[in-house]
């Protein structure tokens, strides 16, 4: 028995994985991981994988990156927790410190949590909570977009609008208004990015004026819908919505779990449309993939509706054990420290053109719908009709295949149903994003090579697909 073997025959005696039909592993083997290094990760075999996704998008640095290591080895001798009601500790203070001056101008406090769906609660409960405070109490309700996600716990997915995350537990889930997506994909032949976004304004716009005295906030995953298949739009979207919401007198809550800390081509993607939310979310990359933690920046104007005297009720008693873990502060001092000292958004720049030149040949693969990219982010779309951009039914999983074959040329691409993707770390090389192009080229021109059947079940709802 193979070390590899061992471990995974372990693993499925205890463990269920997440995002996983844990049957699938019957014929698809698991890969138990012993060590990573930069943008590699080599299982027990000794065989290595080059992770293109990231590690679901968090490793922007690399694995076992040594300035983020030691930062958290030097935090470990120090402390490692200490609960942050009615006490502090200095990394969590300089992070604060930090996030402020970056983000958009405006956003004047913070306020943490464990990771990305528990930040996006804060921010929810943070809105309808402020109007309340304000005298305002029947804004109650949340704008969101089609095709949205932004995250997994109750609210979280009451604000997404992916059906195989959702569908099952729609009877658990808040009331909101759901407007379309101004997702790029669908625009009409001829037309462009930001055409089609301004079109798509017009939809919630209407929403607004109808029901913004029940509206608390709109809340948008900024350029890129990432689990909805790394769906694209242009920044113009987000200029029209903050105007909206200001003269509506709603909420923006910017969703920038997966795409803030230089993943769109600037820090923030909200940067693109000069805007500043009043509450921007942020995970995933802030500690560089080391340690789960979530920053929800907001405004003075918020954090003084909360500000009285105790017996008012009118404090935010929300509370996750690990907020502001000095660990995970740690961390992202130093995830900063190497945005702030390498120089990363301009380096991006150049490895994103590099990117795309690599990947465009495969826009004119027959089954290739669209190749489209926003900074480090690159999406290919396989589609059963080039001409109508049919998908594949999502029950012949064409993205699995792609995904088999690339682990056995080594590397890790773990495609949203029908969409291939490359999101990987910034330490890439030029040579190894052209590895990745070849692999993915290989690996759709033998997931689209010959006709699958399957057996469809009775009622089962055309968007469902794999999770990626």
């Amino acid at each position: 028995m193979s070390l590899n073997d061992h471990w995974m025959q372990r693993d499925l005696a205890t463990l269920w994985h997440p995002c996983t039909q844990m049957k699938d592993h019957e014929q698809l083997p698991l890969i138990p991981i012993r060590r990573g290094e930069g943008v590699w990760l080599e299982d027990f075999d000794g065989k290595r994988y080059l992770d293109a996704v990231s590690s679901w998008w968090v490793n922007v640095f690399g694995h076992a990156n040594p300035r983020i290591g030691e930062r958290i080895k030097a935090q470990v001798d120090t402390l490692e927790h200490v609960m942050l009601a009615g006490f502090s500790h200095q990394p969590v203070i300089e992070l604060s410190e930090r996030l402020v001056r970056l983000a958009p101008p405006g956003l004047a406090r913070v306020f943490y949590a464990d990771n990305g769906s528990s930040g996006i609660e804060v921010a929810l409960k943070m809105s309808f909570h402020y109007w309340r405070n304000a005298g305002q109490p029947g804004k109650q309700r949340f704008v969101t977009l089609t095709n949205s996600y932004h995250g997994e716990t109750v609210a979280a997915m009451s604000v997404g609008d992916v059906a195989l995350f959702t569908e099952t537990y729609r009877p658990l889930l808040l009331d909101t208004l759901k407007v379309p997506s101004p997702d790029c994909w669908h625009r009409a032949p001829g037309v462009d990015w930001e055409t089609h976004s301004r079109q798509m304004f017009s939809h919630m716009e209407r929403t607004l004026a109808e029901h913004h005295h029940e509206i608390a906030a709109v809340i948008v995953e900024p350029l890129i819908q990432g689990a909805g298949g790394m769906r694209m739009y242009h920044p113009i979207y987000l200029t029209l919505l903050r105007e909206a919401c200001d003269r509506h007198g709603v909420h923006l809550i910017a969703d920038e779990i997966a795409v803030g800390f230089g993943r769109t081509g600037t820090l923030f993607a909200c940067e693109q449309a000069g805007i500043t939310p009043d509450f921007l979310v942020l995970s995933k990359a802030l500690t560089g993939g080391y340690l789960p933690m979530a920053a929800v920046l907001t405004t003075d104007t918020v954090y003084q509706a909360f500000y009285d005297d105790y017996p008012t009720l009118r404090a935010f008693l929300h509370s996750h054990t690990y907020t502001g873990n000095p660990l995970a502060c740690a961390a992202a001092l130093a995830t900063l420290d190497i945005f702030e000292q390498d120089n990363v958004i301009e380096a991006n720049r150049a490895l994103a053109a590099h990117m795309g030149r690599a990947c465009a040949h495969l826009a004119e693969h027959p089954q290739v719908g669209e190749v489209r990219q926003t900074g480090m982010a690159l999406a290919i779309e396989l589609v059963a009709d080039k001409a109508s951009k049919t998908p594949y039914p999502w029950q012949e999983r064409r993205g699995l295949a792609v995904y088999r074959h690339a682990l056995q040329r080594g590397a890790l691409l773990r495609p949203l149903g029908n969409v291939v993707y490359l999101l990987p770390p910034y330490v890439i090389t030029p040579e190894q994003i052209d590895f990745l192009a070849e692999v993915a080229g290989e690996g759709i021109d033998l997931a689209t090579r010959t006709a699958v059947s399957v057996a469809v079940p009775a009622g089962a709802p055309a968007e469902f697909r794999d999770p990626g």
